[in-house]
């Protein structure tokens, strides 16, 4: 498995027959300026998403038209992309399963808001924020955690999916911190590889992953990677 992060909380994750891009904020985001759009748009199959924000459904109904992929997201913000002109969704909602040749998403908890609002003015609530767990034949078992807080049932996460890698997101103010979000790793999940994201784009949020790395130094069986953006790393 191929894993490639485009700055934010975007990721390209490679694997199988499949090609599927997460929360793809590419235009406009600030960590992303010296990545590859082509490059990172070649032959995506889907697009997996967390939540309605704009800094996460991003590029969604541009890359899904050209490319001709299939956005997974909540069964509200799936409508809602429909209406925008996205042919291929395939809803689902918190607690379930969506199934595909060689990976399976479930939709699990987040505690964050989802809406957007439109050139109108109107704000339109787009469904409940998750965590997106993706399960591959043959390959490590991955956790994006969408934009979210500590809260105590990712252990009950961790027992269900066992995820081997974490995205995990660090940057304060919308979401957890750096001391937080390593207190989450450490005490909820068994990570073997975590990915922080959600920083380093915009000045409200962290800078860099230092505090993180050092506040996971005592986590001795996980393994931090904070690789610079489309910076492709091997699973």
């Amino acid at each position: 498995m191929k894993i490639t992060w485009l700055g934010h909380a975007a990721f390209r994750v490679e694997t199988g027959k499949s090609v599927i891009l997460i929360d793809p904020f590419l235009t406009g985001n600030p960590g992303f300026k010296d990545v590859d759009l082509k490059q990172a748009v070649q032959g995506v199959t889907h697009i997996a998403l967390t939540h309605g924000h704009g800094d996460h459904i991003g590029d969604t109904v541009q890359i899904a038209k050209e490319q001709g992929a299939v956005v997974l997201a909540n069964a509200d913000l799936a409508a809602w992309l429909a209406h925008q002109g996205v042919e291929k969704t395939d809803p689902g909602n918190t607690g379930g399963t969506i199934f595909n040749d060689d990976f399976s998403m479930t939709f699990v908890n987040a505690l964050h808001s989802s809406a957007t609002i439109t050139q109108d003015g109107v704000s339109h609530s787009l469904g409940n924020a998750n965590g997106l767990v993706f399960h591959f034949e043959d390959e490590p078992t991955l956790y994006h955690m969408g934009d979210t807080d500590i809260f105590s049932d990712m252990a009950l996460i961790n027992e269900l999916h066992q995820p081997e890698i974490g995205i995990v997101p660090i940057g304060d103010r919308f979401t957890m911190g750096s001391a937080v979000a390593a207190l989450a790793c450490q005490r909820f999940m068994s990570f073997e590889t975590v990915l922080p994201a959600h920083y380093g784009s915009f000045s409200v949020l962290e800078k860099t992953a230092d505090n993180f790395i050092q506040a996971m130094e005592d986590a001795k069986n996980t393994k931090v990677v904070a690789a610079a953006a489309g910076t492709l790393q091997n699973y």
